[in-house]
């Protein structure tokens, strides 16, 4: 174990970054899950070869890595692990109640809507005929309802943490090989966890384990390898290349969007589907990595900007994410709903899209003034606290 590690870690607790980038993931994955949402073309999936769900789940394990690798270091391996499992049952308990709530709504709006298309576009086909065993299914991680994919990765990804924490801390080099080895074998060999009633997982977790474990190794072991980096003459070749492949990347996503238009000749295209996103296509990787390296580069820790009246809507959903995250799956649906019953306008489109990440933002304030109020002390009178002086209350 480095002898620097606590100090690294202490430096990157306050970092304000990572609540801009989780906020910005939150918004982002919201309207990426509202569908036909015309506000949605503004993301960042349609610009390059990642999107909102890549930054989540890296800035996830970077953060989780920060808290309790920061914990692991003063108080033992076994009181981060119980931590770790105390914040996964936090999750399991909130993705529960989401399940549970969100396909009886979206079974009972089908039904009075006359809309049962609806059933079948959110993934929850079975609870028609098999209520219980898509309840049972559900409770395992089984189910794939629409929207709830993220929620159920992170359990998987938070529920194996302890082990890749430990391998980090003492190893991390060699923990994050056997990560691009798993990466590799699961692709290779096309493993990934069943669903109910049939198919698999949207969202590959032994493909998608590798963002995460990247942001743990960057925020424990790979700081040193990147500061290294940075005092080479190499820095602007890097950046370089960075740039040249985001620009790449731009023009293969935005010119297969209009594949009429032979901008991108067609083995290209071929080459980088935008559809590979169950098993976390190598390329994306790439390509988020490169958004990384440049966004630190342009945004110190230090950054003034923070500061701006703008921008703490957004990294106040970030510092509640889940919160608002449990809250997009929920308004995603009647965002929704909204679309396909209302008329078909852009201006119908912006002001549902607004509506949501206004309510997801209020919920994030709200959920942030509760918690300090449960840390404020209960009021007591200064007579109840106090002895009373001999002869006080004496006649």
């Amino acid at each position: 174990m480095h002898p620097s590690m606590k100090a690294e870690l202490a430096a990157r607790d306050c970092d304000f970054r990572l609540c801009l980038l989780l906020g910005i993931a939150a918004w982002f994955l919201f309207l990426d899950h509202v569908p036909h949402n015309a506000v949605s073309l503004l993301t960042m999936r349609n610009f390059g070869f990642s999107g909102a769900t890549d930054l989540f789940v890296f800035i996830g394990g970077y953060t989780a890595a920060v808290l309790y690798g920061k914990m692991m270091l003063e108080r033992g391996f076994v009181v981060s692990a119980t931590r770790i499992f105390k914040r996964l049952w936090q999750l399991y308990a909130a993705y529960v109640v989401l399940f549970v709530i969100y396909i009886e709504l979206i079974g009972y709006v089908a039904r009075r809507s006359r809309a049962p298309e609806l059933i079948g576009e959110f993934n929850v086909t079975g609870i028609v005929d098999h209520a219980i065993r898509t309840l049972i299914h559900g409770l395992l991680l089984q189910a794939k309802p629409l929207n709830l994919d993220v929620l159920q990765l992170f359990i998987v990804l938070m529920a194996f943490f302890p082990i890749v924490l430990f391998g980090m801390m003492r190893r991390p080099n060699l923990t994050l090989a056997g990560s691009i080895g798993l990466y590799f074998a699961s692709r290779l060999l096309d493993w990934n966890l069943s669903s109910f009633p049939d198919g698999r997982w949207h969202l590959n977790p032994f493909c998608w384990q590798l963002l995460f474990v990247l942001g743990a190794w960057f925020a424990l072991g790979g700081a040193r390898q990147v500061h290294a980096i940075r005092t080479l003459q190499s820095l602007a070749i890097l950046r370089a290349a960075a740039w040249l492949y985001l620009l790449f990347a731009l023009v293969v996503t935005v010119a297969g969007k209009f594949p009429q238009a032979g901008i991108v000749p067609d083995f290209l295209r071929d080459a980088f589907p935008s559809n590979d996103g169950e098993n976390l296509a190598p390329y994306g990787v790439l390509h988020f990595l490169a958004l990384a390296f440049l966004f630190t580069y342009m945004v110190p820790r230090s950054w003034r900007g923070f500061r701006w009246q703008a921008l703490q809507p957004i990294m106040k959903c970030g510092q509640e994410w889940l919160a608002v995250l449990c809250a997009g799956v929920f308004l995603s649906f009647a965002a929704h709903l909204v679309l396909i019953t209302g008329p078909n306008s852009l201006a119908l489109h912006v002001l549902v899209s607004f509506a949501g990440i206004s309510i997801m933002t209020a919920i994030a304030y709200y959920v942030s003034w509760s918690k300090q109020q449960d840390h404020k002390p209960a009021f007591r009178t200064r007579a109840m606290t106090e002895l009373p002086k001999e002869g006080r209350f004496a006649k």
